[in-house]
């Protein structure tokens, strides 16, 4: 995942090719730069941090450790027909796809039940009108 600024630092590292790509050029350029800053006492905790980071870096390259820039992979779009398998045979409303059944099953149960075998559905639950 890409860091915050991370993108302009790709292109610079992409742009100077294998000498900054290279961990053991890098420890190489650590080392190098923390030798003139250890001369002055004020300057002794940043020799130390780029002499570390020169030390983790070999630690790196010798591990194989390679850099990889980041670049964005352009967004699919998914086909409309690739997505839709099936259109749907209800209209709207449909009930949610546990409340619905088959064909075969509503039609064996609505002979059962005495309801229509044309397919028009039964209200199970009685349904008055009652206007006070």
């Amino acid at each position: 995942m890409e860091r915050c600024g991370q993108k302009y630092m790709t292109s610079v590292v992409k742009m100077f090719g294998p000498f900054t790509r290279n961990y053991y050029f890098r420890a190489f350029l650590h080392l190098v730069l923390s030798v003139p800053a250890g001369f002055l006492l004020a300057t002794i905790l940043g020799t130390a941090c780029l002499a570390i980071a020169s030390g983790i870096y070999l630690l790196a390259a010798i591990r194989g450790e390679k850099w990889i820039p980041i670049e964005q992979k352009p967004k699919e779009r998914p086909q409309v027909g690739a997505t839709i398998k099936q259109p749907p045979s209800n209209p709207p409303p449909r009930p949610p796809a546990e409340a619905r059944k088959k064909p075969s099953e509503e039609q064996g149960e609505d002979a059962a039940i005495g309801g229509s075998p044309g397919g028009t559905q039964t209200n199970p639950i009685p349904v008055t009108d009652e206007v006070v």
